[in-house]
């Protein structure tokens, strides 16, 4: 804890705050690749440090240089007014790098165990604030880091890109798959025509499961309400249906009126025609891949990388499957 105090320290006097009011540092869960700790000061505030590992930790090609990619969605989530961390520093090419966020009221969404009522009227705000965030937009698609190359002028360039990445990840690391990466690649590129609806680049958060939706009840006297959007280092500039995927992680946005309600009240577009509901597919085969390739990486136990091998490999199969039928139908 030494070394974090230091560290963070040093941090604080590079943003320009005083590392004399420094009153605590204590690591947060639920980060799986950046070190991520509170940085608590004298007054009372708190502040969130990320610090990547070492460029010796292996990763995903995609994973490099995250914390540009969060910088970005905090400045567009600032943009859209949707409650989120807000920069206070970002030193990326540091000799430490890091980037310093102010911090969020509220608990994650399965820790606060919203249920009824309460449940339908935050998913419905929920859905609103998402439907913000899609109204920010950029010039050009994919990963704003630079990880695989400049953006895109089209989304099936990028997208293209994106899914070559990971599958290109598990060639190299070699994960448990429930078909082979060639085959799973050809789906991808039968499919890749009906990218071409999208035009516009949006915001993406792309991680928005429950564990980073904060619920604030801080308020005794009020709804609770959603106090943050964190972990927003997965961002990209693309299709804003990428969304879904992980706001109903291995299920169906479908299922979750309340959630489409706030998003089209915001007008958002919420209509999952047959080209929708392809593209949609293509996205979670996306994530599903990088579900499963980064068991490697990640170094998983055993019992833990069985879990996501039960959970999400038939999830993929019946993706794929669906990916399939759809395609030959598609120009």
């Amino acid at each position: 804890m030494g070394d974090a105090r230091e560290r963070a320290r040093r941090v604080l006097a590079d943003a320009g705050l005083p590392p004399g009011a420094l009153a605590g540092v204590r690591p947060l869960a639920g980060g799986t690749y950046n070190t991520v700790e509170e940085i608590l000061l004298s007054d009372g505030t708190r502040y969130v440090l990320k610090v990547p590992p070492p460029p010796t930790v292996p990763g995903l090609r995609h994973e490099r240089r995250l914390l540009v990619a969060e910088a970005d969605f905090c400045a567009g989530a600032e943009q859209a007014e949707v409650p989120a961390p807000r920069a206070v520093s970002l030193a990326p090419d540091h000799a430490e790098p890091h980037l310093l966020l102010t911090a969020c009221p509220g608990v994650p969404w399965p820790e606060a165990a919203p249920v009824g009522e309460e449940r339908e009227a935050l998913r419905r705000e929920l859905g609103r604030q998402v439907a913000r965030l899609h109204r920010v937009t950029s010039t050009a698609f994919g990963y704003p880091t630079g990880a695989l190359g400049p953006l895109a002028p089209d989304w099936r360039s990028a997208f293209t890109a994106m899914a070559d990445a990971v599958l290109a990840d598990a060639r190299d690391h070699r994960p448990w798959l429930p078909r082979p990466v060639d085959e799973v690649a050809a789906v991808f590129r039968a499919a890749a025509p009906v990218l071409d609806a999208v035009t516009v680049p949006v915001l993406v958060h792309f991680d928005l499961w429950p564990g980073n939706i904060l619920v604030d009840r801080a308020d005794p006297d009020a709804p609770a309400r959603i106090g943050g959007l964190i972990d927003g280092e997965r961002m990209f500039w693309g299709d804003p249906l990428a969304d879904f995927v992980s706001l109903a992680l291995l299920d169906d946005i479908r299922r979750d009126d309340a959630f489409l309600a706030g998003y089209a009240e915001e007008g958002g577009p919420a209509v999952l025609d047959e080209n929708a509901r392809l593209r949609l597919a293509l996205y979670r085969a996306y994530l599903d891949l990088i579900m499963l390739t980064e068991t490697v990486p990640r170094a998983m136990g055993a019992e833990d990388a069985r879990r996501v091998r039960e959970r999400v490999g038939p999830h993929l199969t019946a993706t794929l499957e669906e990916i399939g039928r759809a395609s030959k139908f598609t120009s």
